[in-house]
């Protein structure tokens, strides 16, 4: 199995909103490819959400209650990137030759 520091954080949240961790050699696994289709579909839905943004913020005539819900948008979307980026450094490192 792998190493403490190469648990590979996944992109969804385990009770009370705690992380939850992957334990395995198998990257190309059912819990691994999962998890990268969700990754993907994070990533997507976040480019998706930034240019409703743009469009939405471009827009003058848009109330406090559309942005107030495209601020809530993309709180959840920042979020999800945040942790699939911290997954993915977590993989780079533990992966990199060079490491001490």
């Amino acid at each position: 199995m792998t190493a403490p520091n190469e648990l590979r954080l996944l992109p969804w949240s385990g009770p009370e909103g705690k992380p939850c961790y992957l334990n395995t050699d198998d990257k190309g696994g059912y819990m691994s490819r999962l998890a990268d289709n969700i990754e993907a579909v994070q990533l997507g839905t976040a480019a998706e959400l930034l240019q409703h943004a743009s469009d939405t913020l471009d827009d003058q005539d848009q109330g406090p209650e559309n942005l107030r819900r495209l601020a809530k948008e993309l709180t959840g979307a920042l979020r999800d990137v945040l942790r699939v980026a911290t997954s993915r450094g977590h993989l780079l490192a533990a992966s990199d030759p060079h490491r001490p």
